[in-house]
């Protein structure tokens, strides 16, 4: 195998996991460092889709994540006083295939990724970058822990608040499209009876829902709230963050006063907002971006991980095959931009009213859910299946 060069990569999730995973195939010396202190192998469930699938197909991964696919058979919404609105098939929403598209949990992805990456990549946990200097001959990395090493390239694969972005092209507010909610998740125990289903609740502006994963006693539980500006003071402040959850909710009835307690006493609190990035150049000079920090999708799109996987294959691809690094990107971001835009735009198509502000909104919300069926769609999203995948296994770097 043929050493063509470093590669530092700032987060070991799934974009991290998968460019590790494919640039070591094509010859390059890889570290990868992550901030928390293990492999995160915690999450709420995600979904590959369309030309992801065919990612996974490509690493060898397929059977093992269909070992792993959770097959949530129904979705059942509920009104404001937990009554039934409506059950559907939840590829009736999200615009999958049955028998193609598969359904799993995050931290099973994670892992699967991980544990498919050769052993003489280098993973550095408990770490993170603090600072990059770029050099004629490449990036000299300092991180926080004091440590600094030297790299021909750096990718930043560390989400939405990406600190490699920042670094880079500054300030994450230019580039950070709010969609005017913000969520919390955590997992709290399967009281309900949950099996292979969820259940979403719903008032004006504000969502719960609960799903129980295959028979597991534990569920994944969420709680999102319409806000018109980001609650940018509570984004760093986990006791402020179940606070504003709690208040809002408050004197709500269905199971929501038992999710609430759950929430408050949640070691696995996640909080952020609902938002999307939108970068003119998913690259600055020796340094590129992939997954959530280049062109987070939010998860109205239910696309995410899907173009985490994309763009990790496009990227490692296009290095593979252009000697120098600027023409290497270009291709990358040549080869991807079109399908990220084009799946970053299904917020546009009604998944946002998923989660209606207003009486009338959710009315007819509920109307369109009882129009729908609980048997599986007969076909996809187009944009889920956009882009045929170029085959670079077996193309020479060229300049």
């Amino acid at each position: 195998m043929n050493d063509r060069g470093t590669v530092l990569i700032s987060g070991a999730g799934i974009a991290g996991a998968a460019l590790a995973f494919w640039l070591r195939r094509y010859g390059f010396e890889v570290t990868v460092v992550e901030r928390s202190a293990r492999l995160r192998s915690s999450g709420y469930p995600i979904d590959v889709r369309g030309t992801a699938v065919d990612v996974v197909r490509r690493m060898g991964l397929l059977p093992r994540l269909r070992e792993a696919h959770i097959e949530t058979r129904l979705i059942t919404f509920r009104d404001a006083d937990g009554n039934r609105a409506a059950a559907v098939h939840p590829q009736s929403i999200v615009g999958g295939v049955e028998g193609e598209d598969i359904e799993l949990r995050r931290g099973d992805l994670v892992r699967t990724l991980c544990d498919a990456v050769p052993e003489d990549v280098e993973f550095w946990f408990g770490d993170s970058v603090e600072s990059l200097d770029e050099h004629a001959g490449g990036v000299h990395v300092s991180f926080r822990s004091g440590a600094r090493r030297d790299f021909d390239l750096v990718v930043g694969a560390d989400g939405l608040h990406s600190r490699t972005r920042e670094l880079v092209l500054g300030p994450e507010q230019p580039f950070h499209r709010y969609l005017r909610y913000c969520f919390a998740g955590f997992t709290m125990p399967n009281t309900f009876g949950l099996s292979h289903e969820g259940v979403i609740w719903n008032a004006p502006g504000k969502a719960a829902a609960l799903y129980g994963v295959q028979d597991s006693d534990e569920l994944h539980a969420f709680l999102n709230l319409a806000r018109p500006q980001p609650p940018a003071e509570v984004l760093r402040d986990p006791q402020a963050q179940r606070d504003l959850m709690a208040d809002a909710f408050a004197g709500e009835g269905w199971e929501i006063p038992a999710m609430v307690a759950a929430m408050r006493e949640a070691d696995d609190l996640f909080f952020d907002t609902v938002s999307q990035i939108h970068l003119p150049s998913w690259s600055s000079g020796r340094v590129a971006l992939v997954g959530d920090a280049a062109y987070a999708p939010s998860f109205l799109t239910g696309q995410g991980s899907s173009l985490a996987l994309v763009g990790a294959y496009l990227l490692a691809g296009a290095l593979a095959t252009h000697a120098d690094h600027r023409a290497a990107f270009a291709a990358y971001e040549r080869d991807a931009r079109e399908f990220v835009e084009l799946n970053q735009s299904l917020v546009g198509e009604g998944d946002a009213a998923l989660f209606p502000t207003t009486a009338e909104a959710l009315e007819q919300r509920n109307e369109h859910l009882r129009n729908l069926t609980t048997a599986p769609p007969d076909a996809g999203r187009e944009a889920h299946s956009a882009l045929t995948l170029p085959d670079f296994e077996e193309a020479p770097a060229t300049s």
